[in-house]
């Protein structure tokens, strides 16, 4: 593709400090690179540049891979798409949904749920759990329960109500850091065990994990903060190195050329370079909307610094996967109906579009989710990378 357009709107970004550094890649299902660059800092307080092995916390991009690991364990009769998952996980024995508080002494209303916890309701976000950041209902539990946040890897973070009963709508949440526990007691392995085992090292993923090596230290993109005034600040964040549990629907660290392997393996229907992650079958019911005539809505932020309002393809359908939003009508970038993807709270992107064999990444590293120079970014490399093919 003609590097120069993106390559422009990329470094001009960088340059201005609308973003703090930027990665972005796109290939083909079979290996062809249509775009590779790194422009800005990893660190806007430091020299060190932006490379294209920068190493980004790519949070919610974990989820996807969780699933795929899920999916394996189901392929191999360790786990049940459809049975209730409590029976493994007993945390999921009795769900309970937020009602409401009580008016007198703001105490949480709880129910029992009417249907169980189902790993295809983990995987497809049916299952009622959700996030403070999107909740205001659910940010007033935690705060008057005192449970930690998601991000601190603590077991507690895992007792919370479903906002609904699984099955009757859609809702983004917690639920695939269940996937990740049902990972584990499926398999008897650590997380970070089984994806190192059964998915990174067979593809080659050897930057990405939950706990940074020094090289992957060495080479870490820092977080940022977008103040009111518009400009970006250098911040300290970093996933808990020593967490009670790895955060299955968050956690990982990795690069883009990694993702990217990951990308072209679904896109290839679970295979890469003579690796069989996946059946065919398996990898096409991964792809699919499994939702039905349910719909992902937008995420209405209730926690700014954190999160604007977000949702990709404002007023066309949208499904939900075993592991990714899907497009139910073309995009207005080129991304085909059934085309596929989802993104991190760092303002990390991603796409595939099993339909045209093309995938792509961008990655920044900046809050809040959402933002909107970041958005723009990652449509106009959306655009040029079809544009080109």
């Amino acid at each position: 593709m003609p590097q120069t357009t993106i390559d422009t709107a990329l470094r001009d970004a960088a340059e201005a400090r609308a973003v703090p550094g930027v990665v972005a890649l796109a290939a083909t299902a079979d290996g062809r690179t249509l775009y590779q660059g790194a422009f800005g800092r990893r660190d806007l307080s430091a020299e060190a540049p932006m490379t294209a092995d920068s190493v980004f916390w790519i949070a919610s991009m974990t989820k996807a891979v969780t699933s795929l690991a899920a999916l394996q364990l189901v392929e191999r009769g360790r786990l049940d798409l459809d049975a209730p998952l409590g029976r493994l996980l007993p945390l999921l024995a009795d769900p309970q949904v937020l009602e409401g508080f009580d008016a007198a002494t703001g105490a949480p209303r709880l129910r029992p749920a009417r249907r169980p916890v189902t790993l295809r309701a983990l995987l497809t976000h049916t299952a009622g759990f959700g996030y403070g950041i999107w909740s205001e209902a659910l940010g007033r539990y935690l705060e008057h329960t005192g449970l930690p946040a998601i991000t601190t890897c603590r077991n507690d973070a895992l007792r919370l109500p479903l906002l609904f009963d699984p099955g009757e709508r859609w809702g983004y949440g917690i639920n695939t850091d269940f996937v990740g526990k049902a990972v584990e007691a499926a398999s008897g392995l650590p997380l970070d065990d089984y994806l190192r085992e059964h998915v990174f090292g067979p593809l080659g993923m050897h930057d990405t994990g939950f706990l940074l090596t020094p090289s992957q230290r060495a080479r870490l993109a820092r977080m940022h903060q977008r103040g009111a005034d518009g400009a970006l600040a250098p911040t300290d964040f970093e996933m808990p190195q020593q967490p009670e549990f790895f955060m299955g629907g968050g956690g990982l660290y990795g690069t883009a050329p990694d993702y990217l392997r990951f990308l072209r393996l679904v896109l290839n229907g679970g295979t890469l370079d003579g690796v069989r992650l996946l059946r065919p079958e398996t990898a096409r019911e991964m792809t699919r909307n499994q939702i039905g005539a349910l719909r992902v809505t937008p995420l209405r932020s209730v926690v700014p610094p954190l999160s604007n309002d977000a949702e990709f393809f404002p007023g066309l359908p949208k499904g939900w996967s075993l592991a990714f939003q899907v497009n139910l009508a073309p995009a207005p970038t080129g991304r085909s109906a059934g085309g596929l993807g989802w993104a991190g709270l760092a303002n990390t992107y991603y796409w595939l579009d099993p339909a045209k064999g093309v995938a792509g990444v961008i990655l920044m590293q900046l809050l809040p989710f959402a933002d909107r120079r970041a958005l723009e970014l990652f449509a106009a490399f959306e655009r040029e990378v079809y544009a080109a093919l």
